[in-house]
């Protein structure tokens, strides 16, 4: 079955966000939500948003997420590459926490000005 298209003159060719991204804002961005399209990174960053002083050592995410000690350094790799998590070695562990202006602007970013 095809819906019907409206199309309204006047509507049709407006620019929807005022100051569109550069192509380097752009792919700086699209590497972000890359890092978020993972149900489990987007997971570990609540429980790091979640947990006490907003940080989390790594020993802390690898039970809820269910995987591999390996497989939870990898995907908190990627989060940190993206910009979304600082990590801080304390011993043989990695604590991480949330870049909130990383987070603010992934948010931001499609929104018009």
């Amino acid at each position: 079955m095809t819906l019907p298209v409206t199309i309204e003159a006047e509507t049709c060719c407006m620019p929807r966000v005022a100051d569109a991204l550069t192509a380097d804002e752009a792919a700086e961005v699209a590497r972000v939500f890359k890092a978020l399209g993972d149900p489990t990174r987007v997971r570990l960053l609540s429980l790091i948003a979640a947990s006490d002083g907003g940080e989390a050592c790594i020993c802390d995410l690898i039970e809820p997420v269910g995987l591999s000690q390996g497989t939870v350094s990898h995907h908190m790799k990627l989060l940190a590459d993206a910009g979304l998590v600082t990590r801080e070695q304390r011993g043989r562990w990695a604590y991480f926490r949330l870049v909130q202006p990383a987070l603010d602007a992934a948010a931001g970013a499609l929104r018009a000005g």
